[in-house]
């Protein structure tokens, strides 16, 4: 078993590592290959058990980490409205239990894997377990620390809940809406294909403050970051049909090449389209939001 301080300084690596691996390539996605080829001073630790949801390490003393475990799931999961995330202990006692049990009761930092897909997953950390209840035999904790300290969900007031919503969108929804719109325009930008995820995002085309902007791959679309902004600003549009449309006005300056190559030159070219149909863009979607550029 290891040390105390030797488990923790593991962690701290393994969230380096994850720093290394994902955020530092502007992923967002990542195969659970790659996650069960990382490595401790030479050491291989798989960061996922492809029998189990939980991941406990035999050196370990508390969990290292946990991860949602698909359709086939058997256990009552779920990430709720609140930001709150509900993880089932295993059947049986002792064992796995017994290690996330302490991982709670010592205030270990762990990593929630949220599938994105099959095989691929996005991390969450670190997160700390907040709760521990063994009549229901369940754990909880907070997608973002600072809910913790709001109390119970069941009491929040409007603004709590309010504040409790928006981190669910910026740390959940959103990341898991850009990985999925990303996989379906193969990480390349809609408008120009650029092929640098660290420099893509996902944009809706109904915006998410509407009640109909939902975090779904049909009202998203991959976009370098000049590209989003121009249309998150109405500077361009795009027709149900899949044509750019560039701002008049925008289209009659003269500002050097960024403005020329990055977008007046996109005027009237067909967006790239997902090879899924599943995953096209919605034509209703597209026809609102153009309505709104041409409109301007």
């Amino acid at each position: 078993m290891l040390s105390r301080e030797t488990e923790q300084a593991v962690r701290a690596d393994v969230f380096r590592w994850l720093d290394e691996q994902f955020v530092g390539r502007g992923g967002y996605e990542i195969h659970h290959t790659v996650l069960r080829s990382y490595t401790y001073q030479g050491e291989r630790m798989p960061l996922l058990d492809p029998q189990r949801g939980i991941r406990n390490p035999a050196t370990f003393s508390s969990t290292l980490t946990i991860r949602t475990v698909g359709s086939a799931n058997p256990y009552d999961d779920a990430e709720s409205d609140d930001g709150w995330v509900r993880y089932s202990y295993r059947q049986g006692d002792g064992g796995d239990n017994t290690k996330l049990v302490r991982a709670w009761a010592n205030g270990d930092p762990v990593v929630y894997f949220r599938a994105v897909r099959q095989g691929y997953y996005f991390p969450f950390y670190p997160i700390v377990i907040a709760e521990n209840d063994p009549v229901a035999r369940v754990v909880r904790f907070p997608l973002e620390q600072s809910l913790q300290f709001l109390g119970d969900p069941a009491t929040y007031t409007d603004a709590q809940r309010s504040y409790a919503e928006t981190v669910v969108r910026a740390r959940l929804h959103q990341p898991i809406f850009r990985a999925r719109v990303l996989h379906a325009y193969a990480s390349a930008c809609t408008v120009c294909d650029l092929k640098h995820p660290e420099l893509l995002d996902a944009a809706h085309i109904v915006p998410d403050a509407a009640g109909h902007g939902i975090p779904h791959v049909t009202n998203g679309l991959a976009m370098c970051k000049i590209h989003h902004a121009a249309y998150d600003r109405s500077l361009m549009g795009i027709t149900p049909d899949g044509e750019v449309r560039i701002d008049r006005e925008l289209l009659d300056e003269v500002d050097g090449p960024m403005l020329r190559h990055g977008l007046q030159d996109m005027h009237g070219r067909q967006i790239r389209m997902p090879e899924s149909a599943k995953a096209k863009p919605d034509r209703e979607r597209l026809a609102e939001r153009f309505a709104v550029f041409a409109g301007r």
